[in-house]
């Protein structure tokens, strides 16, 4: 598989410039299910560009319980408090996908940032999208059912990954939406029940995205159509430059 830093929308969306004074810096990595590449209250030496893993940003309690607080696919960058004035984060950032992605030196990021140019307003405009998105995970988590949330889950990963197959455990997903295993199971066995997904141990198959989307709560929604909203010229920017490469 080849392997491309245009292949994360964020760095699709640069101009030349700017993408020129950062790809010197910018170095792939493969980004395994499990590793963990922020610790919570540690200092941040990188940020991270994903192009094919998603990574979860998970809130640990004192008692070892733990939630999702938001995703980071290839819509996005991982590290935003070092641009927000902070260099450490109170979130754990684990990968819930393996894959690879790009990581670049902090300073290289903040650099670029400071120049007060077209790179600081997509990072503004990406993170205000991404408050979105846990925003909105808070509100599902309290008021929807775990059908729900699963469902709002697998849609949200799904819009990340090229194919309708995803390697996770159930438990994972228990941790990810801070319930029980029983919950995500009794769930899941809904949603397999009505033909919408196939689970086998460590696997789920989305058989009928449609059917999803017609069951997931309006978070979802919620959350997609902010990104498109903020984030459409990112969009548009590499629809251009898709055509330009095919011409």
């Amino acid at each position: 598989m080849s392997h491309d830093p245009n292949q994360n929308h964020l760095l699709a969306a640069l101009l030349d410039a700017e993408f020129d004074r950062l790809a010197p810096d910018l170095e792939l990595i493969p980004m395994l299910l499990g590793d963990v590449l922020y610790e919570s209250g540690g200092k941040l030496q990188y940020v991270y560009f994903p192009t094919t893993a998603i990574v979860s940003l998970h809130y640990e309690l004192e008692n070892g319980g733990s939630s999702e607080i938001a995703g980071v696919g290839n819509e996005g960058v991982l590290g935003i408090s070092l641009f927000m004035g902070g260099d450490t984060t109170p979130s754990r950032a684990i990968v819930q996908t393996g894959g690879h992605g790009y990581r670049l030196r902090a300073q290289v990021l903040m650099d670029e940032f400071n120049r007060a140019g077209p790179v600081m307003r997509l990072l503004l405009r990406y993170t205000q999208a991404l408050i979105t998105q846990m925003s909105q995970t808070a509100v599902c988590n309290r008021h929807h059912s775990v059908e729900q949330q699963l469902c709002r889950w697998l849609l949200l990963t799904l819009d990340r990954l090229p194919s309708n197959e995803l390697t996770i455990t159930q438990q994972l997903i228990a941790n990810m939406l801070g319930v029980r295993r029983e919950g995500v199971t009794e769930a899941a066995g809904k949603l397999q029940a009505s033909g919408l997904i196939r689970y086998r141990r460590g696997h789920i198959t989305v058989l009928n995205r449609a059917g999803l989307e017609r069951q997931v709560c309006e978070c979802y929604e919620v959350v997609k159509k902010e990104f498109a909203r903020l984030l459409s010229d990112v969009r548009r920017r590499q629809g251009s430059a898709a055509t330009s490469k095919a011409n």
